[in-house]
C-alpha cells in the first residue's frame, strides 16, 4: 500500500506533464492555422472591396429598372381606371334616361 502512495504522484505528475506538452503542441498549431486564418480573410476583404464597384452599379440599374416599372405600372392603372370609370358613369347615365 506504501508503494501506491509513492507511485501514484509520480504517475499523476508524468501524466500531467505530458498534458502540458500536448496542450502546448495544441496551442502552437492554433497558433499557425489562425495567423493563415487572418491573411485568407484579408485576401477575401481585398477581393470584395475591389468588387464594390460592381455591386453599386448593380443596384442603380435595378433601381432605375424598378422606378420605369413602377412609371408603367401608374400609367397603365390610371387607363383601366378611367376606362372602367367611362364605363361606369355610361352606365349611369343610360340608366338614369330610362327612369325619365
Amino acid at each position: 500500500m506504501e508503494f501506491l502512495y509513492d507511485v501514484f504522484p509520480l504517475v499523476l505528475y508524468f501524466l500531467g506533464a505530458v498534458l502540458l506538452g500536448v496542450l502546448i503542441v495544441l496551442l502552437v498549431k492554433l497558433v499557425s492555422t489562425v495567423e493563415k486564418l487572418n491573411i485568407l480573410l484579408d485576401d477575401i476583404e481585398g477581393k470584395s472591396q475591389s468588387l464594390n464597384g460592381l455591386f453599386d452599379a448593380i443596384e442603380h440599374v435595378g433601381d432605375t429598372i424598378s422606378s420605369a416599372n413602377n412609371k408603367v405600372t401608374g400609367f397603365v392603372a390610371g387607363v383601366v381606371k378611367k376606362v372602367f370609370k367611362k364605363r361606369k358613369n355610361n352606365k349611369k347615365v343610360k340608366e338614369y334616361d330610362e327612369y325619365e
